[in-house]
């Protein structure tokens, strides 16, 4: 257990799918040297496969005895998908008045197998009856109890005690894959250049000096909120522990996951053949959302609901007032003060926290 836990809630009612979230950390972190298949951060449709590949089949997680249930290494190729470039120089030579198709630009340079999104916005159900799909914007959790970091027989993988941000250290991980097969998520994944594993470091530089993780600083719906759990005053602590309507991901792996989920209300409604509601109706199944969130999902929307009709006759509802979200700023309680505080308490220079622990190596 760390200290205090930094955490993150994302309204999924607000998530348009749009992947800036997932350009911004792919500029930052992945975009090279081994990481080109790596998404740290992702949005996925649901339904579908998911990146990797029906990754929630793959095992992984805690059983209700503690106890690590066996979990499969997605294969690059299969599962992810080998990453692939297009021939951009033919552009500039092509002769757009041929009316050859087969002669067109922007051939990809190997046969595409599978990718992030590769059945985006199929969804399911019955056009235009009961036809669903929504956005989940993925990264990793940063849980309580990782089982990344209990499956590593190196001790690479740690939980800084300051913020609970869970972190590899490059120098003493010797690329085993245990982790990732620990992982009931996938969101740990190998680096084949270095031979190590690497991970979302939930923009940790950046948390250090009061900024947000790239994901959320660029998020144009204002879908993601970032603080710490104890923090009171913060949305976080409000959204989590006092409205309980932000809820984790398949809670039942039992890691605690720290990143967690407003469930879609936006659309979930019925129309009649006049755009009339149909009363008590619900386009996305709710089996399908308690089968994400947990049964706790049911009074979550409740609660979600009637704040909604408190605001259709005039009244205040702080909770929609904190989703809404009128300033972005107030989305980030990060204080650069509180890590210069824990650097002087270590007798460390500001911002210099843990260099010594976090190879450079995933940084380069």
């Amino acid at each position: 257990m760390s200290k205090r836990q930094l955490a993150m809630v994302i309204d999924l009612n607000k998530c348009i799918g749009c992947q800036t979230c997932t350009v911004a950390c792919k500029t930052e972190w992945t975009n090279r040297d081994g990481r080109e298949y790596m998404y740290w951060n992702h949005v996925e449709s649901y339904p579908s496969r998911g990146y990797p590949k029906n990754w929630v089949e793959m095992g992984g997680g805690f059983d209700k005895d503690g106890n690590i249930c066996d979990g499969v290494i997605p294969d690059i190729k299969s599962d992810y998908g080998t990453p692939w470039e297009y021939d951009y120089d033919s552009l500039i030579d092509h002769d757009f008045t041929d009316i050859d198709h087969t002669s067109a630009p922007l051939h990809p340079d190997k046969e595409p197998t599978f990718s992030p999104n590769w059945d985006e916005d199929i969804g399911a159900g019955n056009f235009p009856d009961d036809n669903y799909l929504f956005y989940i914007p993925r990264i990793c959790n940063h849980c309580t109890t990782p089982t990344c970091l209990s499956a590593c027989p190196r001790d690479a993988i740690f939980k800084r005690d300051e913020d609970g941000v869970v972190l590899v250290d490059l120098d003493k991980c010797q690329g085993y894959r245990y982790c990732i097969a620990g992982c009931p998520y996938k969101k740990i994944y190998f680096n084949p250049k270095i031979s190590k594993s690497e991970k979302c470091n939930f923009c940790f530089p950046r948390v250090e000096r009061g900024l947000p993780p790239v994901c959320a600083s660029q998020c144009v719906g204002r879908t993601r909120f970032v603080g710490f759990l104890d923090d009171k005053e913060g949305q976080v602590y409000q959204l989590v522990k006092r409205y309980r309507v932000a809820l984790p991901l398949k809670g039942e792996y039992g890691t605690q996951p720290n990143v967690y989920y407003i469930p879609p209300i936006s659309t979930p409604l019925k129309y009649d053949a006049h755009g009339r509601v149909i009363d008590g109706s619900s386009r996305v199944p709710m089996d399908e959302l308690e089968a994400l969130f947990g049964v706790e999902v049911h009074e979550a929307i409740k609660i979600l609901r009637e704040e909604q009709e408190k605001r259709k006759k005039g009244k205040e509802s702080h909770l929609l007032n904190l989703l809404i979200s009128y300033k972005h700023s107030d989305m980030f309680r990060l204080d650069g003060k509180y890590y210069q505080k824990v650097a002087k308490d270590r007798g460390r220079k500001p911002l210099d926290l843990l260099d010594d622990r976090y190879s450079s190596g995933a940084t380069s």
